[in-house]
């Protein structure tokens, strides 16, 4: 798909973000995060597809900013290691809250249950947040 616009419109005066990254701890991919990594101990998770740090233009200041990134792909990664390490790190940390950041499309909402189910098997009472974001850059949950 191209979001391109095809006509010509009259520029408007862009805000161009001169701010500081809100990512606060390395490695992001949820395959390389130990599970026991103590930046994860009393942690809000951000759990996001990786498809949209690209797409959601305001995503450090509105989604990052105080919060743990995770970051995978429910279609081309594998969804079995994501249960096992997500189930890992809820059961060896206290963690205050899960947001889930997806796309729109089919293929991201595969982690809503993973991470629903993770929590269940926790025993723990985490709040969990599902955001979508559309494919054009905009929040629509």
């Amino acid at each position: 798909m191209d979001f391109r616009k095809k006509e010509e419109t009259p520029k408007k005066e862009k805000v161009v973000s001169k701010g500081e990254s809100e990512l606060k701890t390395w490695p992001v991919q949820i395959m390389l995060v130990p599970s026991n990594a103590p930046y994860l101990n009393n942690a809000d998770l951000l759990i996001v597809a990786d498809c949209v740090p690209f797409a959601y233009a305001d995503f450090h200041q509105d989604l990052l900013k105080d919060k743990i990134l995770l970051v995978g792909c429910p279609k081309l990664d594998d969804t079995q290691v994501y249960q096992e390490k997500i189930s890992q790190i809820l059961k060896q940390n206290n963690i205050k809250s899960i947001t889930y950041a997806h796309m729109e499309v089919p293929c991201c909402f595969g982690l809503v249950s993973i991470i629903s189910e993770a929590i269940s098997q926790s025993d723990k009472n985490i709040p969990f947040k599902e955001v979508i974001i559309s494919i054009k850059g905009e929040r629509i949950k």
